[in-house]
């Protein structure tokens, strides 16, 4: 089993917005959220990023900025001791018919495909979405939602969380799978 931990983008790694992340200014990254991906790449798990960036579609911002934003989350992932192996993005609308658009399982098959891997089986799929968990769910990983971002009203709602572990924040999470990976004492 590989070990990987696909994240959502907004609401998991960074502050989400009801009118978007339109602009580098707009990218405002959750410190324990840097840290809590060097810390997993420190402890050997390989970290990709799977995100509906559906603003791209409708107009928000371009490409472009996008890449800025990215680049700005590898560059403090990694002055934090981190990496980010792969950003898989899906730039369509959601009435676009794409295959890669969460739930859909498509971006998080190009992360498999980008890392090399025959399986996602046993994975990790975090997000703060029920479509990230489908997502993962589709492709056999292991589903993890934290409160951050919509991940609190996600939560509320109860659907479709039967298999996920529910967490405060990555973090939160972070810590949970170190410990258990470190006294091998809890059930992936």
């Amino acid at each position: 089993m590989p070990q990987l931990v696909i994240l959502d983008r907004d609401g998991v790694i960074n502050r989400d917005s009801d009118d978007y992340v339109k602009s580098l200014d707009e990218f405002l990254p959750y410190p324990q959220a840097i840290e809590a991906i060097a810390r997993l790449t420190q402890a050997g798990w390989t970290v990709a990023v799977a995100t509906n960036q559906s603003g791209i579609a409708r107009g928000y911002y371009d490409v472009d900025t996008l890449e800025a934003m990215h680049t700005e989350m590898q560059t403090l992932v990694n002055v934090a001791g981190g990496k980010i192996d792969h950003i898989a993005y899906c730039p369509h609308g959601p009435d676009d018919d794409c295959s890669c658009r969460k739930p859909l399982p498509g971006l998080l098959e190009r992360i498999r495909d980008a890392l090399g891997l025959e399986t996602l089986e046993g994975s990790w799929m975090v997000g703060d979405s029920l479509r990230d968990l489908q997502a993962g769910d589709a492709m056999g990983c292991q589903s993890a939602l934290v409160r951050t971002g919509k991940g609190a009203r996600t939560e509320l709602k109860g659907t479709g969380l039967g298999h996920a572990r529910i967490f405060d924040d990555l973090a939160a999470f972070t810590d949970w799978l170190l410990s258990c990976e470190k006294t091998a004492s809890c059930h992936y």
